[in-house]
């Protein structure tokens, strides 16, 4: 459902998130996330120009986050490089369907929504202080004093 440029974008901005005090090289976020270089270096551009990151150049330069991760949703990454696009009009071109959806495409929709709404709400911080079992593919502060369910 969503692409690998998102998840790659979300990747990178989880990793900024825990890391918050510190400025990281485009290498540092790539290895640490496992995203291709020259891929991750486009998503840093989308998310740049989106204004949710920041990049500074020379020596201890790097990317940091514009916003704290307690006001950065998961919404906001995603339209950053990929923006949800919600069934408005018949996919179809169906004119006798206009803007009243078959049942199976206002369904969709009403499934895209739902989406949307989830990731509005959801901010950053929330991902990092989410109690798991699972081990991040970026390690979060005080991994080690997480709760476990």
């Amino acid at each position: 459902m969503l692409s690998q440029t998102v998840e790659y974008a979300l990747r990178a901005v989880v990793h900024l998130a825990s890391r918050p005090s510190s400025a990281r090289t485009t290498d540092q976020i790539a290895e640490a996330t496992r995203v291709p270089r020259a891929y991750l270096s486009k998503v840093l551009q989308s998310l740049s120009r989106a204004g949710l990151v920041h990049s500074q150049r020379g020596i201890g330069g790097g990317m940091t986050l514009t916003r704290s991760a307690a006001e950065l949703t998961i919404l906001e990454v995603v339209n950053a490089v990929e923006p949800m696009q919600r069934i408005r009009t018949c996919p179809l071109g169906l004119t006798a369907h206009g803007v009243h959806l078959c049942p199976l495409h206002n369904r969709l929709d009403n499934a895209l929504a739902m989406v949307e709404e989830a990731f509005r709400h959801t901010t950053l911080a929330e991902i990092l202080a989410e109690p798991t079992l699972s081990v991040p593919l970026c390690p979060f502060p005080n991994t080690k004093t997480r709760a476990k369910k």
